[in-house]
């Protein structure tokens, strides 16, 4: 017998090996010699057999040696929100539940755990290498080196204040840092994530340039993931954003790959094609928040390196890449119209060598070819799920990948050739006390998030600045015949008046069952000027229940009031405060400011149109003091005699409760 020539640390025999290589080579039985990290060889397993003496030996029968799968955009420590809130709308999902729970708890422990909790399961899942995009990094990269996973690790750099960061400038500043701590590192590359062209300045993506061109480190952004950016984009710049993006000059002199790309077109498509853009899809998380499904026959079609993701489990809830390739085949197929648009070795490729394409690592990773890292996942194909097995084609093996498997057929995972999971057991992580410190942290963020659910004042600071308004509230409401006008009223000499204005103002009103949380008015309020033109802004008021005290001649209501500005939609309000009744209202107001016996109040003409139309005066006076409120119900007395408004014409209560 010839003496084997060559000594190896590992071989992996026996199995169906699936290089993805670029002739798809495949080898039954096969398999893969590793030595020091890398693979040395890979071909028919009596060939290497008989040519390498390994100091261990795999025995891969009736299994599948693939390249390890590759997450190409996710965001690893939100795993810890897997769940917290579900079937949303974007907007309300994001900014009334995701950030006000970032801004309370993320730090660089919650980060870490996350992150541990992230690469159990992709361990478990078969991901050996993975793209993130969150907030410190450095927390993020030192559980990847500790684990043994691959990473490519962004920080996030935004116009505005993150968890990390006070600002944009102390997110570069940290990012810097992070880059030279880890810019040598063998397994984790350093990255810069300009959060998304709606959430950066153009001088933050120039620093951002200079930064990559520096250290030759690559760029992770968010583009195109809704059609309202997109929109939005064309709107306000009159460019989509790969357009705006393009004539940044951002795609020059860097490796840039783009999460999501669901609303590009041609145009798009080719200036990332020209600009050698990775991309990557996120067929799930895209699903879930109904954001869409990308072009995949046009990416396809134009040579574009295509990855697949997961996104953070906040948004998919898993981190399963198995359920990304299947999802990815079928989507294509039905958008399409076509059974043969992106066949399962298609999507095989894009979550291994396509993936790495993407994220412009394929002369590392991806693929099982000699002098490239041994990133290598083994799949049990023993199960009753993956029997029968034909091999009357040479694409039966990549169906059975990508139709049959799942997460759960993972047997084997190794990285740089150390085995991060051997016969389905982990080797670098305890797991238990993982998930259950993961729980410790998800009660944590329930009973916040719980107790800010059944008060309303708690849900509005998660959203937003506010602001207390004066305690007392004295008013009357008379209804007037139509041809009653301010004029005729401002012509007493007893009063003077100042700052008139003419308005159209919608009013919604949200309630709840439970009183005792008050209630909730939305209003657009369209100032008119001299021109007709309107020129509208938005409020929200709290309206804490009131107690009322009710006077011969108005009405004196003790509340706590607090307004915000309404810088979202009407439907975000509606989705997020959920009300148990909706109810609307709609009027004409011309305002005045008059001064009366030193006192001031606001006279309002209103012409209702909803909820029962009508021709109303208004008198409103605002203070923090009782006494200056009951001095003031004497004051409205006098003024509705001086306007002959006579007792009965009196109506008590808001138009909302008429």
């Amino acid at each position: 017998m010839a003496q084997k020539s060559e000594s190896i640390e590992l071989l992996l025999s026996g199995g169906i090996v699936v290089t993805m290589d670029a002739q798809r080579r495949t080898f039954e039985p096969g398999a893969l010699a590793i030595d020091q990290g890398r693979i040395v060889a890979v071909g028919p397993a009596k060939d290497l057999g008989q040519r390498f003496q390994a100091l261990e030996t795999l025995d891969c029968s009736g299994m599948a040696v693939i390249p390890g799968l590759i997450n190409g955009h996710t965001h690893a420590p939100m795993s810890l929100l897997r769940g917290l809130r579900d079937d949303l709308q974007l907007d309300v999902w994001l900014f009334g539940y995701i950030l006000p729970v970032e801004t309370r708890f993320v730090d660089e422990d919650f980060c870490r755990l996350g992150t541990l909790l992230s690469c159990a399961e992709m361990i478990r899942g078969g991901t050996t290498t993975f793209a993130d995009m969150y907030y410190y990094e450095d927390a993020i990269a030192s559980v990847v080196d500790q684990v043994g996973l691959r990473a490519v690790c962004a920080e996030t750099i935004m116009r505005l204040p993150t968890p990390d960061a006070q600002n944009c400038d102390e997110s570069l500043a940290y990012t810097r840092s992070f880059i030279e701590r880890w810019r040598d590192h063998p397994r984790v590359i350093p990255a810069l994530g300009p959060h998304a062209p709606y959430t950066v300045t153009t001088e933050i993506l120039s620093e951002v340039q200079q930064i990559a061109q520096q250290y030759q480190v690559p760029i992770l952004i968010h583009l195109a993931e809704t059609a309202h950016e997109v929109e939005e984009s064309l709107e306000g710049l009159g460019l989509s954003p790969t357009s705006w993006l393009h004539a940044q000059e951002f795609f020059e002199g860097a490796a840039v790959t783009a999460a999501h790309c669901v609303h590009v077109d041609e145009g798009d498509i080719a200036i990332l094609q020209r600009k050698g853009v990775g991309i990557v899809s996120n067929p799930t998380s895209n699903l879930k928040l109904a954001s869409g499904i990308p072009p995949y026959p046009a990416l396809i079609e134009a040579g574009l390196r295509v990855g697949l993701g997961t996104d953070g489990c906040a948004s998919n809830n898993d981190l399963n890449m198995f359920e990304e390739m299947r999802l990815a085949a079928f989507l294509a197929k039905a958008e399409s119209g076509d059974p043969t648009c992106l066949p399962a070795q298609k999507a095989l490729a894009m979550a291994t060598i396509e993936g790495a394409q993407a994220l412009h690592l394929e002369a590392r990773i991806g693929s099982l070819e000699a002098g490239k890292r041994a990133d290598v996942v083994v799949v049990d194909l023993r199960q009753p799920h993956h029997v029968p097995r034909y091999r009357i084609a040479e694409d039966n093996v990549y169906s059975q990948l990508v139709y049959t498997c799942g997460a759960a057929d993972v047997y084997h995972v190794m990285v740089e050739g150390r085995l991060l999971l051997r016969e389905q057991n982990f080797t670098s992580l305890d797991v238990a006390q993982i998930s259950a410190e993961a729980q410790r942290m998800a009660d944590r963020i329930g009973s916040f998030v719980m107790e800010r659910e059944v008060n309303l004042l708690d849900k509005i600071l998660a959203i937003g600045g506010i602001e207390q308004q004066e305690t007392f509230e004295v008013q009357v409401k008379a209804r007037v015949p139509d041809f009653v006008t301010l004029e005729q009223l401002l012509v007493l000499p007893q009063i003077s008046h100042r700052r008139r204005s003419e308005r159209i103002q919608y009013d919604t009103y949200f309630f709840f069952q439970d009183e005792r949380q008050g209630r909730i008015r939305y209003r657009e309020d369209n100032v008119l000027d001299e021109r007709g033109h309107t020129h509208p802004s938005y409020n929200l008021t709290l309206i804490l229940p009131a107690y009322r005290e009710e006077y011969p001649n108005a009405a004196i209501l003790s509340r706590s009031r607090f307004t915000a500005t309404a810088d979202r939609s009407l439907r975000f309000y509606r989705e997020y405060f959920q009300p148990d009744q909706v109810q609307e209202v709609e009027k004409h107001r011309e305002r005045v400011h008059i001064s009366y016996e030193g006192q001031h109040f606001a006279l309002n003409m209103d012409t209702l149109k909803v909820p029962q139309p009508g021709h109303f005066l208004e008198i409103k006076s605002r203070t923090w003091s009782r006494s200056d409120a009951e001095n003031k119900v004497r004051l409205i007395g006098e003024l509705l005699a001086l306007f002959n408004i006579a007792p009965d014409d009196l109506v008590k209560g808001e138009y909302v409760e008429f």
